[in-house]
């Protein structure tokens, strides 16, 4: 019998046994696709390359039941009521096998030893959109994984450390849509491709020596890609004598002589037994700290570059030197007027919420300066948890309420010194405490109203690393923007034209000397200054950016943050309270309670009643100034308000 017939009788013979009433066979692939099938048949033919079971009723695949398939290739269960994988023991093909096991629901847990059997030197093992929650340790132990995919397990939390313990591979490992939230420790060292796409609690990557043959990786962060950047592998596959490298380097540091290549080879193959010929000295060891260069997806953006939330070190030391400055002062000013003996009034009430409003843009820069020195250099493994976190929420908040708070409190001090200078003389036009508490409650209410709008998704606290709301996507996020930058440059023009309505009035002869004069013009030259050089490139490269013509890098900005933005938050508790008179009267004051600078204290005291008198007077005016209700006085007269 020719060789040829007596593999056509085989292949009848192997196709004849298929007689199941409802799975059929086409070729070599056996086929069941009925729901009343609810066991394996029994009599699949012995030469089939491929089975496929979909929409059946099966429940368990008992051991054995591919026993003596040698030439099964390719195996497809989907669409079934299976609840345990296939028993896949005794499959003993030496070729590529590919097990497409999907869509099967009521998977629940892959167990220790589940692929024993296959012994094929190849195998693709597709167990993605099932509903696998749980993989045990050693749940793939005998087999060579070419390629192990997870993917669209929704339920699937965690890989253990030793899963791929007793598994030669995997080699590609697709893990995307799933809730795992680490990598194992162990039995990386072989993945060539790695993807993990909408695999958001994947946040933090293993230590980059794991990957040891990575050539591709598809993360769901930018950040991620970053880790890779700058990352050397050593290509020890390049040549075995490359192990000897890090040998030789040690020698040489150790001995502090510079060793031979021939001799270092030659020990190194005595003690390794490496069959490399020591004759070859000239060999060229910069090969072995070759870069490999991972092929990384989706690229870090302009809004995440890859570096540090800090990306110059002058930056990270001078936003600790700017926040401790803006923390001091303001919480400096806040103790002395709270604990002033005198009255409350509106300028004592603006100045607490002035103060309170910097003290938060103080706090805001300490968070992001603390989280800085904590993610130094590894900021890639901490940035998803950090900006898609609370304390990156918290920040931008912060921020955003602080800034848009001190801005309309400087608004308000403004109108409210414009307003008492320019009708100084009709008292019944002062601006009384209770007017200026609903106009601060306003305030409040705004600020926050704003600095809560990005945590419900108008904008976005988690664009950039220093949590600003940079999100300009939609066209509501674009108009949330602008207008608060639109706002702040309206408030900077308020400020202007009432500090220079107040120059002029106090420019009367009749009102004030001309030393108060020229001191009063340098006083309000220094607000309006301070002002300018805090709002205006600040609001010329957001607005820009935020029209999509951005004109600065997010790394650049940074220096905005830094240098600029907090200027006002440092220098206000100076310019409008520690350099005033009147505080460091209540400073040397509340000292004198605690019997330090009783004497500095006496002065102001004395000060304060004499030219309180003299105003009175030179004004029509004879009534005794009452220490106690000094208060007054500061909001009466404009010296008080700008010395």
């Amino acid at each position: 019998m020719s060789p040829a017939l007596s593999c056509w009788l085989l292949f009848l013979a192997g196709c004849l046994g298929c007689q199941h009433p409802a799975c059929r066979c086409l070729g070599r692939v056996f086929i069941c696709q009925e729901s009343q099938v609810v066991q394996v048949p029994r009599d699949i033919p012995a030469n089939v390359t491929e089975l496929r079971f979909v929409l059946t009723k099966m429940r368990v695949i008992p051991k054995g039941a591919f026993a003596g398939l040698v030439d099964l290739e390719k195996m497809l269960i989907s669409n079934t009521g299976l609840r345990f994988l296939p028993a896949v023991h005794k499959v003993r093909s030496f070729q590529k096998v590919l097990l497409d096991i999907q869509d099967n629901i009521n998977i629940r847990t892959i167990e220790r030893n589940s692929f024993m059997g296959l012994s094929s030197e190849n195998v693709i093992l597709w167990l993605n959109k099932n509903g696998i929650q749980n993989i045990e340790n050693h749940a793939f132990n005998g087999t060579y994984l070419d390629e192990l995919n997870l993917s669209d397990n929704h339920n699937l939390e965690k890989l253990p450390n030793e899963v791929f313990q007793g598994a030669n591979g995997p080699i590609v490992l697709d893990i995307s849509s799933t809730k795992i939230s680490f990598l194992p420790s162990h039995g990386l060292e072989l993945i060539k491709k790695l993807r993990a796409r909408s695999t958001y609690n994947l946040k933090k990557l293993p230590d980059l020596s794991k990957f040891r043959s990575l050539i591709e990786a598809n993360f769901t962060y930018p950040s991620h890609c970053c880790a890779f950047t700058s990352w050397k592998r050593q290509k020890t596959e390049l040549h075995p004598i490359c192990s000897i490298s890090q040998v030789k380097q040690d020698f040489e540091e150790n001995s502090g002589k510079k060793l031979r290549r021939r001799s270092a080879a030659e020990d190194y193959i005595s003690n390794y037994g490496i069959g490399f010929d020591p004759a070859e000295n000239e060999f060229d060891y910069g090969l072995c700290n070759e870069v490999v260069n991972v092929a990384c997806s989706p690229k870090p953006d302009a809004f995440n570059p890859c570096e540090d939330i800090m990306g110059y070190n002058i930056l990270r030391v001078l936003i600790w030197f700017i926040n401790i400055l803006a923390i001091t002062g303001n919480t400096v000013v806040l103790i002395i007027l709270i604990s002033s003996q005198y009255k409350l009034t509106v300028p004592r009430f603006l100045m607490c919420n002035l103060a309170f409003a910097d003290l938060c843009i103080g706090i805001y820069l300490l968070f992001i300066a603390s989280v800085d020195i904590q993610t130094k250099s590894q900021y890639y493994n901490y940035a998803i948890d950090w900006q898609t976190g609370a304390g990156c929420n918290a920040a931008g908040f912060f921020t955003v309420f602080a800034s848009e708070l001190s801005v309309y409190t400087l608004t308000v001090i403004t109108l409210e010194r414009w307003h008492t200078i320019t009708y100084a003389m009709q008292l019944h036009r002062k601006v009384r405490l209770r007017h200026a508490v609903i106009i601060m409650i306003f305030g409040w209410v705004f600020a926050f109203t704003v600095a809560l709008l990005p945590i419900f998704g108008v904008s976005s606290y988690m664009k950039v690393s220093i949590c600003l709301p940079m999100d300009i996507e939609t066209p509501f996020a674009q108009a949330y923007v602008i207008f608060l930058l639109v706002l702040n440059v309206l408030a900077f023009v308020i400020i202007c034209v009432c500090y220079s309505c107040i120059y002029f009035t106090v420019r009367n002869p009749n009102v004030i000397s001309s030393n108060s004069d020229t001191k009063i013009a340098k006083r309000m030259a220094i607000l309006i200054f301070t002002d300018f050089l805090c709002m205006a490139p600040i609001s010329f490269f957001a607005i820009s950016a935020s029209l999509k013509v951005p004109l600065i890098t997010v790394s650049n900005s940074k220096i905005l943050l830094v240098l600029f933005y907090p200027i006002n938050s440092c220098a206000n508790p100076f310019l409008y309270a520690i350099f005033t008179k009147n505080f460091r009267r209540d400073f040397f004051i509340l000292l004198s309670k605690f019997g330090c600078c009783e004497m500095q204290a006496q002065i102001y005291r004395t000060e304060i009643s004499s030219s309180a008198h003299i105003f009175h007077t030179r004004n029509g005016h004879c009534p005794p100034a009452s220490k106690n209700s000094d208060g007054t006085i500061y909001s009466l007269v404009p010296l008080n308000h700008l010395n």
